[in-house]
């Protein structure tokens, strides 16, 4: 039973490929994400600005669908658990605050990863799945360059991956049993109320001044509001382990984003980790096409969720 009554156009249009929509997902998440690490100072800590971030993502996205509240608790749990692995996910900002950007956001992805390789049916997907995942080894390796690993940065950034990981399954059953992205604003207005408190204690009325919730406005847009509406757009016509796969361009958008915005330099074992990855995500999308391809896949994709 669909837990909202509004049209599941999507929030893009239908003639948008698939692969596009998780690109300009991982684009925006990580720009997003770089901007929302320079967002610790203004608000006291990373707790602040995950608060800031979810809280006014759940305002945008309730604005833009206006959803119901689910009617059954089967569709009820659903949203509560995918909202909780949202929340989950928003640990990266924890360990953003003992690791360097880039490393943080790729020792996250071994979350989607981990799903392309439980979940492939063909040996080709399980084999772009290990190239990406040792790209990602070397991308994250110490002493290819980047600080030592902290054991507290990386004990976040990992649970913050199994939440990763979990999101993007819990997306692809929410798109195949609900209509609508009306679960997906309730989703992660759950992940607001699980945060807020936290933020609250951590950053106060910082939280409230004009400047702060203008930045925080843009940071919510980019990292959570629009990927989250693409990559859900995009799993209603991709596998998950398809999807998984093409996340691993995370740390390519993820250098890049610390490039530009935080001034972080990638060394030249980081950038050959990088063409693993995007080498991986690139095979996985033209194994599909060869493989799965045909005049009707521009429908969405109604196969059992994983």
């Amino acid at each position: 039973m669909a837990a909202s009554a509004e049209p599941a156009p999507g929030p893009v249009p239908g003639v948008v490929p698939a692969p596009l929509l998780v690109l300009g997902a991982v684009v925006s998440v990580q720009t997003g994400q770089a901007l929302g690490k320079g967002l610790f100072d203004a608000v006291g800590g990373p707790l602040g600005a995950v608060a800031l971030r979810l809280g006014l993502a759940a305002l945008l996205l309730l604005a833009l669908w206006r959803p119901r509240l689910p009617t059954d608790r089967r569709s009820l749990l659903l949203v509560l658990a995918l909202g909780t692995a949202i929340a989950g996910m928003n640990l990266s900002y924890l360990a953003m605050d003992h690791l360097q950007f880039g490393v943080a956001m790729t020792i996250q992805l071994s979350g989607p990863l981990a799903v392309a390789l439980l979940t492939s049916r063909r040996w080709s997907n399980a084999a772009w799945g290990l190239l990406a995942a040792a790209g990602t080894a070397l991308f994250a390796l110490p002493g290819t360059g980047g600080q030592p690993l902290s054991p507290v940065g990386t004990a976040w950034a990992v649970a913050s991956a199994i939440s990763m990981g979990a999101y993007l399954l819990l997306s692809k059953r929410t798109s195949t049993t609900l209509s609508g992205s009306g679960p997906l604003a309730l989703a992660v207005c759950w992940a607001a109320v699980l945060t807020l408190p936290f933020g609250l204690a951590q950053a106060g009325t910082r939280l409230a001044e004009p400047p702060t919730l203008l930045a925080g406005l843009g940071v919510a847009l980019l990292s959570a509001a629009a990927p989250y509406s693409l990559e859900l757009a995009a799993l209603r016509r991709l596998p998950a382990r398809v999807v998984g796969v093409l996340q691993s361009l995370e740390p390519v958008a993820a250098g890049c984003a610390g490039l530009v915005l935080l001034g972080e330099h990638l060394t030249t074992l980081q950038w050959l980790a990088i063409c693993c990855i995007a080498l991986a995500s690139t095979g996985a999308v033209l194994g599909h096409w060869a493989g799965g391809r045909n005049p009707r896949l521009s429908e969405p994709c109604r196969s059992t969720p994983p």
